[in-house]
């Protein structure tokens, strides 16, 4: 039986590197199953939802990140969320696309296309939210991560993510590294990491060897000596879709789609496109939400 899955995090002994690594084969073969995604779809998914845990690691605690990435390419928008507290979700606009497969590398910048990456830092309390936004450079996920950090917290990374699915799209390894230099770095440590990624294995097919998080982050700060720092919370998917949520979507599409509904005169189905749940909406429901909406245009 496989172990618990969550984020292994390092400091360097001299406090100027910082390293998270992560073995998430489970959770993302569990979004897979749910929202049954095509290989592109899962691989893109995949690995922008191990790059937000990654990132969400390094935050406090009660805090979520989140990546939506905006392309032109037929994938369509790709969003990605996680906690502090390792908690994941994520979504793919075209989860069913289909593209050929010319070797065992899967690239999603095809796919997504060019546009734009915005990360967003959810605090706690309600208080509002960080933005940043710069543009999708390569769409292979973690480059544009990595590009986010340099311009907009002028923090250089390496960002290693891998994702991969056997002949029936079913998620055999996924996983990734993500590794910071933090302010005091020198010229030589630079060029110690630079060595090691340089020669580094993809991240995918160490998990496939049986790699752990230390593994993978070793792989890349095998020159370092490094601390290990404790962030013991195990990595899940959590969607937070509900009746309640579902009806206040119909709602914000307003009087006329929900008179249109009625019209109808049957119920009205509606799917959860983080986790494919399929909630059921009757028409004593839209009745009453119909009524609701029109108190507020009055006020």
């Amino acid at each position: 039986m496989a172990g618990v899955e969550r984020v292994h995090k390092f400091l360097s002994e001299d406090l100027v590197v910082r390293a998270a690594g992560v073995v998430a084969t489970g959770l993302v073969e569990e979004m897979r199953s749910l929202q049954n995604t095509y290989p592109i779809a899962t691989v893109a998914m995949g690995r922008a939802v191990v790059g937000a845990v990654l990132m969400a690691s390094h935050l406090k605690q009660g805090q979520e990140l989140s990546l939506y990435f905006q392309g032109n390419g037929p994938l369509g928008a790709l969003f990605a969320e996680a906690s502090y507290e390792g908690l994941a979700r994520g979504y793919v606009s075209n989860p069913n696309l289909q593209t050929p497969l010319g070797d065992e590398t899967i690239r999603t910048g095809p796919a997504l296309g060019i546009g734009l990456l915005t990360v967003t830092h959810h605090l706690p309390f309600g208080d509002v939210p960080h933005r940043g936004t710069v543009i999708i450079r390569t769409g292979e996920i973690g480059d544009d991560i990595a590009f986010y950090l340099q311009q907009s917290h002028q923090i250089p990374s390496i960002v290693s993510l891998g994702v991969h699915v056997d002949s029936y799209g079913r998620v055999l390894a996924a996983g990734g590294v993500l590794v910071e230099l933090m302010p005091g770095h020198t010229e030589e440590t630079i060029q110690k990491i630079e060595r090691r990624a340089k020669n580094a294995a993809s991240v995918s097919k160490r998990i496939l060897e049986g790699a752990t998080p230390g593994d993978l982050v070793n792989d890349f700060l095998g020159d370092l000596k490094l601390l290990p720092l404790e962030h013991d919370y195990p990595i899940k998917y959590q969607c937070r879709c509900s009746q309640e949520r579902v009806l206040r979507s119909l709602g914000l599409l307003g009087l006329e789609e929900v008179d249109s509904m009625l019209a109808d005169k049957k119920p009205v189905e509606a799917a959860c496109e983080f986790c494919g749940r399929k909630y059921r909406i009757s028409l004593r429901e839209l009745e009453d939400l119909r009524a609701e909406i029109y108190r507020e245009s009055l006020n």
